[in-house]
Order: structure tokens, then C-alpha cells, then sequence
């Protein structure tokens, strides 16, 4: 995604399973901004306006099959012959896919090989990454051997946790201070003092963490917050009374859940929120699995959370760093096209499904996500003797 192009619509969706069409989201924008609220123009993606209404109809828009799409449901094989017929099938597709997309654990001989003499920089995302994707997302913990792999694998190498979630939400999933944390998809960054870069960047200032120690704060959307709070409660009250529905505040964006929503009543999710993102131009919808968020429209996202942290960091522009990126999201892409262009380091998708990436490896769920940061400490380990 180049978010310096002009956007035709505000709604970005997860990469669609391989197979399955690529379906596009109408929308338009109508002429609002809250009295008194000023952004920088450098951030402001440019939206073209529409005539028509945002959706004359949630029931019979694209909406519905982009929610579908974006949340491919959970394979459940049964010894049945039409079930085994489909899974051989689903193994075949899985396999072929996995030739462009090769698995970062049967692969690790040969990104240790390229790593050698290099520094790496590990970013990893949370939910579907580090810890299953949950019906709860209140209940999204990462199991102790997670924490354990993390928290030694951070010791090698810097580490940090790139997440839609708020940053303090997702430092209290983790609970580790040897990592950096970057909430709401990067709009929300706290980052070591080893660099000047805050002063190059005006949304940024100095601060000092839980343990006392200087931090660089990074808060590209931080005029948002007013319409992002008066958003939230809109989105409360509306949804309220879905039997299902949660909407979650994290800070810079607002995600609206619908995982435990019969599918029948997600038109009603869909409506409810375009009925209240209307009257905001200046914010944007994406999909995520079984998730809507409402973010801000910024030239940011965690591509450029990636690239901060690095300058943070004192690892840019450097021919000595492979920074690893590792995630399940369509938001991660952002991420994954930064280390392509360039070759600057790889990307790993966490994904049991085939689907279009800009990432170099794959890795098909969590627990396999734990055995390549094993692999990294041990590699790392053996190197060092």
C-alpha cells in the first residue's frame, strides 16, 4: 500500500485467501472536520470526495464480502471422505503456495547463512503472532513459553512489538521491559533514547518509561484524539445492543469486533459504523480478521514504525542490519514492503492459509512463530563460541 497515492476508498481489507476474488469497497466521503481541528498537512492522505451516498445500502454493498473475506474461517477436518478429499486438496494449494512463500523454519539455514556478520532487528506483531486469535480479544494472552522465547531472544537481539492494540494494552499482554512497544499500529511509539530522531520529527518528545528511564515518544496521530474519543462513544452507544459486539478502545484507533456476532446481524455491525463514519472524513476504515478499525487518515502505518524504530535505534541506513519483521495482518504488509524494497531484511507471514504478501517466509500459526525465535537464540548462541 502507498499511502502517498490518492485513495479512491477508506477501506482497506486483509489480502483475500488465494482463489477467491478480489472484492472492492465503495465508499465516499462527506464534508466534515470538528471546529478548531488542525492536521499536518505532511500526514493527511489525500481522499477524493463522491457524489453518491457512502453505502446506499450495507446489505448490498461489497461490505459484508470483505468482512467475509477478511476473516477466512477455521479449517475443521472430520474423518469424512469429502472432508478428506477437501484437506488434500487444502494441502496441495497450502504447498504450492509455500514454493513463493517458504517456511522460515525449513529455511533457517539459509537466513542464518545471509545473517551472518549482521546485526538484527527483530519486530514482531501480537495478536496471531505471538498469541491465537481469540473469540475474547480481552483474553489474547500469550502462554508462558511465548513470553519465555520472546524475553530470551530479546537479550540477543533488539526486539519490539509492533500491534493494532494501544500501547498499554499490549505492554500488559507482554509484561517484558526488554522489549520496545509500538501501539496502535505504530501511531503510538516508545522508543530508546540512542538517537536524536524526536527532534527531527514534531510529533515526537522525550519522556521516561515505567522503569524511569528516557524514552522517545512518537505520537504522529496525537490531534486525533478528540474525534477518536467522541467516535468511540458513538460506536459504544450504536453497537450496545448487538448481541456480541465489542468495541475496543486503543487510543489512536478504535477496533469494532465482531467475531461473536451472529452473521446474519453484521450488516447491522457494518451499518452502525458507517452511519457514524460518515460525518468523519478525516478517518478510515479497515478490515482485519473479524475486526473493523477506525484510524486516522495519516501518511503512517507500521512500515514507518519499522523505519523509526531503526533510526531510534542507531540501525538505519546500515549494511550490516537485517531487520525481521514477523506477522499475520494485512496491516503488517506495510511492514513487510519496507524490508522488500531494498532488500533491507524479510518478512515473515504468520498465515495457515494462502494469500498474496509482500513477505520473503512464512510460518503457519504461533507455536511455530516460537520455535524460529528458538531457533534464533540457539543459532545465535553457537555463533558466538
Amino acid at each position: 500500500m502507498d499511502l502517498k497515492s490518492n485513495h479512491i476508498s477508506p477501506v482497506l481489507t486483509d489480502p483475500a485467501p488465494l482463489g477467491k476474488s478480489r472484492l472492492g469497497v465503495h465508499s465516499s466521503l462527506l464534508s466534515y472536520s470538528p471546529p478548531g481541528t488542525a492536521f499536518p498537512a505532511d500526514l493527511l492522505l489525500t481522499i477524493p470526495r463522491r457524489k453518491n451516498a457512502f453505502l446506499d445500502d450495507v446489505r448490498s454493498s461489497s461490505w459484508l464480502d470483505a468482512m467475509k473475506s477478511s476473516s477466512p474461517p477455521h479449517r475443521k477436518i472430520t474423518k469424512d471422505v469429502n472432508n478428506d478429499s477437501a484437506a488434500t486438496e487444502y494441502d496441495i494449494a497450502y504447498r504450492t503456495w509455500m514454493v513463493k512463500y517458504p517456511s522460515a523454519l525449513t529455511s533457517f539455514e539459509q537466513i542464518s547463512n545471509y545473517a551472518k556478520g549482521k546485526r538484527i532487528a527483530l519486530f514482531l506483531d501480537y495478536d496471531g503472532t505471538l498469541s491465537p486469535i481469540v473469540d475474547n480479544p480481552d483474553c489474547a494472552f500469550m502462554s508462558d513459553a511465548m513470553r519465555m522465547a520472546v524475553k530470551r531472544v530479546a537479550k540477543h537481539f533488539p526486539t519490539a512489538i509492533i500491534s493494532g492494540r494501544s500501547h498499554d494494552k499490549v505492554y500488559e499482554f507482554v509484561g517484558l521491559n526488554e522489549l520496545y512497544y509500538a501501539g496502535s499500529h505504530g501511531m503510538d511509539i516508545m522508543a530508546p533514547v540512542l538517537q536524536s530522531v524526536v527532534g527531527d520529527h514534531r510529533h515526537g518528545f522525550r519522556s521516561t518509561d515505567k522503569q524511569g528511564n528516557d524514552v522517545n515518544v512518537f505520537q504522529p496521530a496525537a490531534e486525533f484524539l478528540p474525534m477518536i474519543g467522541e467516535v468511540l462513544k458513538s460506536l459504544e452507544e450504536s453497537t450496545k445492543d448487538i448481541e456480541g459486539s465489542k468495541v475496543e478502545n486503543n487510543k489512536f484507533c478504535v477496533s469494532v469486533h465482531y467475531r461473536n456476532v451472529d452473521e446474519k446481524n453484521w450488516a447491522v455491525v457494518a451499518q452502525q459504523v458507517h452511519d457514524i463514519l460518515k460525518n468523519y472524513p478525516r478517518l478510515r476504515l479497515t478490515h482485519g480478521r473479524k475486526v473493523l478499525e477506525v484510524r486516522p487518515v495519516i501518511n503512517w502505518d507500521k512500515g514507518k514504525a519499522v523505519t523509526f524504530l531503526l533510526e531510534s535505534l542507531g540501525l538505519s541506513n546500515c549494511d550490516n542490519v537485517l531487520p525481521i519483521y514477523i506477522g499475520d495482518d494485512r496491516t503488517d504488509e506495510d511492514a513487510f514492503k519496507v524490508l522488500r524494497e531494498g532488500n533491507k531484511g524479510y518478512g515473515i507471514l504468520v498465515s495457515a492459509v494462502p494469500k498474496e504478501s509482500n513477505a520473503y517466509y512464512s510460518l503457519r500459526d504461533p507455536s511455530e512463530v516460537m520455535e524460529f525465535l528458538k531457533s534464533l537464540v540457539l543459532w545465535r548462541k553457537s555463533s558466538a563460541l
